[in-house]
């Protein structure tokens, strides 16, 4: 083929190259505009816009007023005729320290090498424990108190646990619920070396009084256990004072035995020093002797001795206003959480409604699944 051919022929195969190329360039763009124009409508499709939420709350508006009034009413209804009040009072304590003079005692019996049944050092009170204990909650439902539910002069245990008033038997799992109620009425924090006793009751009257009988008992159980300390130690002394006094006239005899042997002792110095240690054993006897009688003494008035072992700061005071529940706050509460479940419950409603055939479908099923399940829950009696 003569090469002029050649070359009009490769002309002619750029030229439909050019315009190939320039034809899909344009098909490309056209279908990346198409690609743009669906996505842009897909987007405002998935978008909710303000003008659509607020057309919402326009339809149900009837649900999101209603739902937030029921909700306050049903707490009005619950605060003024189902909850029990509950007054608060509070004292400011603090503990003497009043161990007595046990610990003087403890200090001589532990020079002859023996050890009391009690710590070698004054107790330390830790109220918190004592209070909240079981122990002193049992002697708590033994007192006796006036409200104007149960009347006059009735027992803690029936107060808090026979509720309609009638004491007839008493058994061990009543008085572990009365304890138990005794101890959720309690409170107590140590601010410092002093402790805040708060207590919540029914009555503000009651309140208060539980407060003093609350300090009465935690001071009667601190004297007690002086009390027995300080019998124990007596006792311990009194069996120190027939035993050194046994020694003492053995060591008396003894001396005596020595004298009425050895009547001149001048010129033995063998003598002598035999002489001075039966002298010298007596003298430390007689000491003895003579300090645990000081001590038992000071022992036996330690037993009668009458304190104060809880200083009160600030005493109980009959509340003036219920602390629980608080009436005005519980309603606002409920008014919000009302509000925000009306929001919810009127989005679920208009995609209900205007939700296809298949949606509704499902939501039908759903109901008629849950009904069928609580159905199945219920037993057959109840039913």
């Amino acid at each position: 083929v003569p090469y002029k051919y050649v070359k009009i022929v490769r002309n002619k195969l750029k030229n439909f190259d050019k315009d190939l190329d320039l034809n899909n360039t344009r098909h490309n763009t056209i279908k990346l505009n198409q690609n743009d124009n669906i996505n842009m409508d897909t987007f405002r499709e998935e978008t909710i816009s303000l003008s659509s939420i607020l057309l919402v709350f326009a339809r149900q508006l009837k649900l999101i007023i209603f739902v937030p009034i029921i909700t306050c009413l049903f707490t009005i209804f619950y605060v003024t005729f189902v909850s029990q009040p509950v007054y608060v009072s509070t004292a400011k304590i603090m503990s003497s320290s009043g161990g007595g003079g046990s610990s003087q005692i403890q200090g001589i019996a532990s020079q002859f090498g023996l050890n009391l049944p009690t710590s070698s050092k004054e107790p330390e009170w830790i109220y918190p424990d004592i209070i909240k204990s079981r122990t002193l909650a049992k002697k708590m439902l033994s007192r006796k108190f006036t409200t104007n539910r149960f009347g006059v002069e009735k027992p803690l245990l029936e107060i808090l646990v026979f509720k309609n008033g009638s004491l007839s038997t008493i058994t061990d799992t009543l008085i572990s619920e009365g304890a138990d109620a005794v101890i959720r009425m309690i409170d107590i924090q140590q601010n410092g070396s002093s402790y805040k006793l708060t207590v919540s009751a029914s009555e503000p009257i009651f309140a208060r009084d539980f407060v003093i009988a609350l300090i009465e008992e935690l001071d009667n159980y601190q004297r007690d256990y002086n009390k027995s300390i300080n019998s124990e130690t007596r006792k311990f002394i009194e069996e120190r004072i027939d035993d050194t006094r046994i020694e003492l006239e053995k060591a008396e005899e003894s001396l005596k035995d020595f004298n009425d042997r050895n009547r001149r002792i001048e010129n033995s110095p063998s003598l002598q020093l035999e002489r001075q240690r039966f002298s010298r054993e007596v003298a430390v006897l007689t000491g003895v002797f003579t300090t645990l009688k000081q001590q038992l003494e000071t022992t036996k008035i330690e037993e009668v001795k009458e304190s104060d072992y809880v200083i009160v700061f600030d005493p109980p005071e009959i509340p003036l206003q219920r602390s629980k529940p608080k009436k005005k706050l519980m309603v606002v509460l409920a008014g919000i959480l009302g509000l925000g479940l009306g929001m919810v419950l009127a989005f679920i409603r208009e995609y209900a409604t205007n939700s296809g055939k298949e949606e509704k479908d499902k939501f039908s099923e759903a109901k008629s699944l849950i009904l069928k399940n609580i159905s199945e829950l219920i037993p057959k009696r109840k039913k």
